[in-house]
């Protein structure tokens, strides 16, 4: 009852939360979207030269070598106590010229797994915004169910102080009174178990926007449903064009065909540059003087050399990791077509639901304005006692359900809506 009266007792400067304000708080602090996000960017960062062996390779050592002797065995030959020291830096480079066309060919499966993270990323944020929507949509609805029991209960409310007022000047039986009264709580019970379907929906709402469950929601009580003008045959090519989940598998398919290539490389031969250049510092310390005494040497050394491999025989591991490279592209291949045909069948299946959940709109509308007039000239009737309490009660709770069957009408089509938008790549994640 707190967190439904603060709902009410809002202040009229609170901002109202609209559909579009949820999308963007939702693509800027939801957990699922960072992390799409962030995968998608690592595969981006994937697709340098230098993950695809492009660039060479340069590396830098440096050694130092301390040995002492003490060697004294009387001999003139002896040299003493010696201490040597010695330096040695060098810097090596070793460069790929040619690996079969396994770089090129890398570098284009990089590109393609980096397109293929972005649209499962995007994949994944889309899926995440239409949940957004669909919460959104449904605090809406919520609150409109609200508003609708919140009105049979205030009905029921009239009708029981109505028949109480009769019951004391002995117009009215006991048992009028006591239906009254038992339809009274009936309706109240139903009105706080709709305070809790909105709060829940508010809960469910900010965890998606990953914000403070508690943090209040104002949205406006309507769910308007754009047109869809598009015929089916544009909307099923429309959803090979875009969706995510098809290009996806398509990027993924061009990825496992350069496998391929690169499996293939293998049979080519190798050819690799290698170079060097280093500096040596070495000083011998000893006890003995002239040809014998301290001595100092330094030297440069520089070399470079084209090395050509080629494998004769490992086992026929090239070609079993060519055979598995060609099985995992067909694999992939089969997957598109898969995905293409499961996309075709939702396509049909959510707009004939589309079609049918407006169908059933409209004829709710009718049905409501049918209960409604049914209402008022039953509560005129019962006003002047040409009708009895049951009879006034039916006309209300008909009217109150037919509410009740347009709003979920109304939501269900909104939500048929969002799915076949959807799969077309309709969805805005930006």
């Amino acid at each position: 009852m707190l967190v439904m009266g603060c709902w009410l007792s809002c202040p009229a400067a609170e901002s109202e939360l609209t559909v579009q304000d949820a999308i963007q708080i939702g693509l800027k602090n939801n957990y699922s979207i960072r992390i799409a996000r962030t995968t998608a960017e690592i595969a981006r960062n994937n697709t340098g030269k230098g993950t695809a062996n492009f660039l060479p390779r340069l590396d830098a050592g440096e050694t130092f070598r301390y040995d002492a002797k003490n060697e004294n065995t009387g001999s003139p030959l002896s040299f003493g106590n010696a201490d040597t020291r010695q330096w040695t830096s060098d810097i090596r480079l070793n460069w790929t010229l040619f690996d079969g066309f396994r770089m090129f060919a890398d570098k284009r499966r990089y590109d393609e797994l980096a397109r293929a993270g972005y649209f499962e990323a995007k994949d994944k944020i889309e899926a995440t915004v239409v949940g957004i929507m669909r919460s959104f949509f449904n605090l809406v609805q919520q609150q409109q169910l609200f508003d609708v029991v919140r009105e049979t209960r205030d009905i029921s409310r009239t009708r029981l102080e109505r028949e109480q007022a009769r019951h004391e000047v002995g117009g009215a039986s006991s048992a009028d009174l006591l239906n009254a009264r038992v339809n009274f709580n009936k309706d109240q019970s139903a009105l706080l178990d709709q305070e809790l379907a909105v709060t829940i929906a508010t809960k469910d709402l900010n965890i998606l926007l990953a914000r403070d469950p508690l943090t209040p929601c104002i949205v406006r009580k309507e769910i308007p449903i754009p047109s869809l003008d598009i015929p089916f045959e544009q909307l099923l090519a429309l959803a090979q064009a875009n969706n995510s989940t098809i290009l996806t598998a398509q990027h993924n398919l061009n990825a496992a065909r350069e496998s391929v290539k690169i499996a293939q490389s293998a049979f080519w031969p190798r050819l690799d540059l290698n170079g060097t250049y280093g500096y040596n510092d070495r000083a011998l310390f000893g006890d003995e003087v002239g040809p014998l005494a301290d001595r100092k040497s330094h030297a440069i050394t520089a070399g470079a050399g084209l090395v050509m491999s080629f494998n004769i025989f490992n086992g026929s591991l090239d070609s079993i990791n060519l055979q598995n490279a060609r099985l995992e592209a067909r694999t992939r291949e089969l997957a598109l077509r898969d995905s293409k045909n499961k996309i075709a069948g939702l396509v049909q299946e959510k707009y004939a639901t589309f079609q049918k959940r407006m169908e059933k709109l409209h004829l709710e509308e009718q049905n409501l304005d049918t209960a409604r007039t049914n209402l008022e000239r039953q509560q005129e009737r019962y006003a002047t006692g040409a009708a009895d309490s049951l009879d006034f009660r039916d006309a209300q709770v008909n009217y109150a359900q037919a509410q009740v069957r347009l709003i979920v009408a109304r939501y269900d089509a909104r939500i048929a809506l969002l799915e076949v938008e959807q799969l077309i790549g309709r969805i805005s994640i930006e």
